[in-house]
């Protein structure tokens, strides 16, 4: 007599799902301290950890107390930290000028993590938005962003950086031609060791507001972004963005926001295979943590499954709000 049915097939999947080792064993994707970037929110002060509202458990930081997260980024094994001004609204003028300024917030704690955590990377953002009375990331002519004016800010900015110690350059401006820019004034000036990350591929997206609560952008913000970052519709346009930075000597890539973009990730890195990293944006963080302070999800599951999700896509790195906890939760 026939069985009623067939033989279950020899592959069985299982079988590889028994337990944590085979688990691990058979894992395609592995995350680590060293896939993080760390940003922090610098103000003035001394001794100052001032809450954000909008983010549960980031800072603002003073200056010493930067220099103390970036010994405890280092001892977790995270290799940079990015820098993101919250500037006195009095210092926010049309021309910008504080954007260049050895002594501003960004350059004082450059030098000093420096000095204090030589071995840590620096990364810090060049956009005039911080600085800029108007809440834009370039100057307002007329009611519209000028690019070629404000790529001419924006390397005196990054040589400003450079000369106080940036490792990583950031331009999160979305101007069109300001890496190549950065890059010819970097080599003419001497800084020949200092990477560009581009924020290539920056949508003008929702998920933003609670870092421009962070830096004290929102209330500045005069219209929207939409002229001059992505919409977020497009995936094409994406790639040409990024093989335009690249080409203009851009050494890594981002696509910003994250979470909702896994998909520009993978692309991007399966057309360019170039250094890539996605930012785990203010919103994002926010949903998350808010959704686990009330108990809605399991705060450091959620954590750890978004920020593996960034791998799975290709994300060579991903600057995450998120970096200690889930430093600490991976070095046991």
């Amino acid at each position: 007599m026939q069985p009623l049915h067939a033989p279950f097939p020899a592959t069985r999947f299982r079988r590889t799902r028994k337990s944590p080792a085979l688990r691990a064993l058979v894992a395609e994707t592995t995350l680590a301290p060293s896939d993080f970037i760390w940003p922090v929110f610098v103000r003035d002060g001394e001794d100052v950890a001032e809450p954000i509202a909008s983010m549960p458990g980031v800072n603002r930081l003073s200056v010493d107390r930067v220099v103390a997260a970036a010994r405890e980024a280092h001892s977790l094994g995270i290799p940079a930290i990015c820098l993101f001004p919250y500037t006195d609204p009095a210092l926010k003028t049309a021309d910008c000028a504080e954007a260049w300024n050895p002594e501003n917030l960004s350059n004082r704690a450059t030098r000093a993590i420096k000095e204090a955590v030589p071995d840590i990377a620096v990364m810090t953002d060049v956009a005039l938005d911080p600085y800029n009375i108007d809440g834009h990331d370039g100057f307002v002519e007329d009611g519209v962003i000028v690019n070629d004016r404000t790529v001419e800010a924006l390397v005196k900015q990054t040589l400003s950086q450079a000369r106080a110690g940036a490792d990583i350059i950031g331009p999160s401006d979305m101007m069109d031609g300001r890496i190549g820019a950065m890059r010819a004034a970097l080599e003419a000036e001497g800084f020949d060791t200092v990477c560009i990350l581009s924020y290539a591929a920056k949508y003008a997206s929702a998920f933003y507001g609670p870092f421009r609560d962070a830096v004290g952008a929102s209330g500045a913000l005069k219209g929207d972004k939409t002229t001059y970052q992505m919409n977020p519709a497009n995936g094409d346009e994406a790639l040409r963005l990024v093989a335009r930075d690249l080409s203009e000597g851009a050494d890594m890539v981002m696509v910003k926001p994250g979470m909702a973009y896994l998909d520009i990730c993978a692309r991007v890195k399966e057309a360019f295979g170039a250094p890539t990293f996605a930012y785990q944006v203010s919103g994002e963080y926010a949903m998350l943590s808010g959704a686990a302070e009330r108990g809605w999800l399991d705060g450091e599951r959620v954590m750890m499954e978004s920020l593996m999700a960034f791998r799975r896509a290709g994300c060579d790195g991903i600057l995450t709000y998120f970096a200690p906890a889930a430093a600490k939760l991976l070095n046991g």
